[in-house]
């Protein structure tokens, strides 16, 4: 009887766990509704997409305006050049143009859409001239040399930590390897074991500590710049 009810509390745990990562998830939607993990990892994934394509497409309207096209003619042009996840949201701003939204209106429902700070200072610099005047060109530049200085470091803080990264991957693993290899070694040592009260606490506690272990070394490797 005690062992079908571990089963039970086992299987209860990975369903709760499986259900906080995938709550909320939509795969067929750009941006996920939800707040789960996965969730936000799917929209910080999509997120890094759209700030590395970014200083392409600020070049792709600083030609198209230094042509003399206008600023929404200069958003079509990176819809027709630019890839997704970049050109999807401008698409979606020149339909919100067209539909009878304002330009600030549009700019900010894409920035609170996105959710980035760099395309925020894209924002600000477009507002700011259409309101002011100014040479926006020149602006965009500077965000654009801004926004690729800014990556620059960031992939390198990210190759100095690769190895942290790797060893908490490592350590976090390796016990889980351990228990599977003893169980297929030697089963009727481990199946008794892990079946019985103390078995189901130390698995626990080993859980525990490595999820604590790593969100401590993540904490460690995490440098935000």
């Amino acid at each position: 009887m005690t062992p079908l009810i571990i089963a039970i509390l086992f299987g209860c745990m990975v369903a709760g766990v499986a259900y906080r990562l995938l709550s909320g998830i939509n795969f067929n939607a750009a941006w996920q509704p939800g707040t789960s993990p996965l969730a936000r990892y799917l929209n910080d994934r999509r997120r890094a997409r759209f700030n590395e394509q970014l200083p392409d497409a600020l070049a792709t309207m600083n030609n198209a305006l230094r042509a003399g096209l206008s600023i929404n003619q200069s958003f079509e042009s990176v819809v027709e050049n630019g890839e997704s996840p970049l050109a999807d949201e401008f698409k979606i701003l020149l339909q919100s143009l067209k539909i009878g939204m304002t330009m600030e209106e549009a700019l900010e429902a894409m920035n609170e859409r996105v959710g980035s700070e760099d395309f925020s200072l894209v924002c600000t610099a477009i507002l700011i001239s259409r309101k002011t005047g100014g040479n926006v060109t020149e602006i965009f530049d500077k965000i654009s040399d801004t926004i690729r200085g800014r990556m620059k470091i960031e992939r390198k803080v990210r190759t100095l930590t690769a190895q942290g990264r790797l060893q908490g991957i490592i350590v976090s693993l390796m016990p889980v390897f351990l228990g599977v290899a003893m169980t297929l070694l030697k089963p009727e040592m481990m199946l008794p074991f892990l079946f019985s009260p103390i078995g189901v606490a130390a698995v626990l506690a080993m859980v525990a500590l490595i999820v604590l272990g790593w969100l401590m070394i993540r904490k460690i490797i995490r440098i935000d710049v």
